[in-house]
């Protein structure tokens, strides 16, 4: 909300974390909290590829992982990498070969799994070779991957036993002088994942990867996300975050946006603040508020934007917005500029006209921008 001041009461602590870089890509520290989501095409499939990476560039990934589970996939790694328009995390699992075969194509961090990796020796390996091309490294512990002597000291998956093993191989990392690291430790149980990144946040002060792995579907997979994502973030942890779903990549970014900025840590892109319609309504607010999500998916700058159906909430929602439209009788419904009424406008013109305001104002704030960087 752009031109609303900011409130004391919304504020959040984020926790004070070292801060690395993936590729052009600063994480940790003072930098936003970035969006990561993965590829689900053949990683030899080169064109689709690097298509679904446009793809979830253009709806605002900064950083985009990609599997190489065999030597093929890390050869046609190094095309992916040029080609990229954001910086590329290899996954590695089981071949510690993969990790250096990716890191000398390009990629700009290597996502290692300490339960499946190899032995000390060959995490040194890794580290030789991320050093050596300036790849940083994901720590990446899952609840269902924990090493052997983990699960017969624990008995089974839980907290304890992944920050034990995140932690043991952060020492791995440090004994070879590594210290380009972020941590995730990530359970598809949202108890398990609170818990685990709780702890974590208090054992180190690596950047930490947020995620509830194996989250689910589109409907189910955003709500389990947003529970334990949601809380952890508003608790000030977290510095860099992927939603887990079984859906188009695409999806996973704007799931990930849209959880940043409900907590006011991202304001990329159109916030639109709708009601859930009922008999008052003075049009189809449904209806309105599908087609406008699809027309204004373009915009990147941070606009607000009401639509409310009926007076009753209508003019006290559009103070708070850039831009409102709630509707009235007779047909037509008044438009809000910054809070205050502007004008009246008849419903059948409505998506055409608040579609030319938000794009007229997200022009004049990228102008703004582009002043205030020269």
């Amino acid at each position: 909300m752009t031109h609303n001041p900011i409130r004391p009461w919304r504020n959040i602590y984020r926790r004070k974390s070292r801060q690395i870089r993936v590729g052009k890509v600063l994480v940790g520290g003072d930098a936003p909290i970035s969006v990561q989501t993965m590829t689900n095409t053949l990683t030899t499939d080169v064109a689709a590829t690097i298509e679904q990476i446009q793809r979830a560039a253009i709806a605002g990934a900064d950083i985009v992982r990609v599997s190489t589970p065999d030597v093929e996939s890390t050869r046609a790694l190094k095309e992916i990498c040029a080609e990229s328009p954001v910086p590329i995390v290899a996954d590695i699992h089981f071949h510690y070969k993969r990790a250096i075969e990716a890191a000398e194509a390009g990629a700009a961090c290597l996502r290692i799994n300490p339960g499946n990796i190899g032995d000390a020796k060959r995490v040194a390996e890794v580290v030789r070779a991320a050093k050596d091309h300036g790849c940083s490294i994901r720590i990446g512990v899952n609840a269902g991957s924990l090493e052997k002597h983990l699960l017969d000291k624990y008995g089974e998956p839980c907290p304890d036993a992944m920050v034990e093993s995140g932690m043991d191989h952060i020492k791995l990392l440090q004994d070879n002088d590594f210290h380009e690291f972020k941590i995730s430790v990530k359970a598809s149980d949202v108890f398990m994942a609170a818990a685990a990144y709780q702890q974590l946040a208090e054992a180190t002060d690596a950047p930490i990867h947020l995620g509830i792995t194996e989250a689910g579907g589109l409907m189910s997979g955003t709500v389990k996300s947003a529970i334990g994502l949601g809380n952890l973030l508003w608790m000030g942890i977290g510095d860099t975050i992927r939603v887990s779903l079984s859906a188009d990549p695409v999806e996973e970014v704007k799931v990930g946006y849209e959880i940043l900025k409900s907590l006011g840590l991202r304001t990329r892109g159109v916030q639109i603040i709708s009601c859930p319609s009922c008999a008052r309504q003075g049009f189809d607010v449904i209806k309105t508020v599908e087609a406008l999500e699809k027309r204004l998916e373009h915009i990147k700058q941070p606009l607000s934007l009401s639509i409310i159906g009926c007076v009753v909430n209508g003019p006290g929602e559009a103070l708070m917005t850039d831009i409102g439209f709630t509707g009235g009788g007779a047909g037509s419904g008044m438009v809000y500029m910054a809070g205050k009424q502007s004008h009246k406008l008849s419903n059948d013109q409505m998506i055409e006209h608040i579609v030319e305001l938000v794009e007229k104002r997200a022009a004049e704030l990228a102008a703004e921008e582009a002043q205030a960087a020269e």
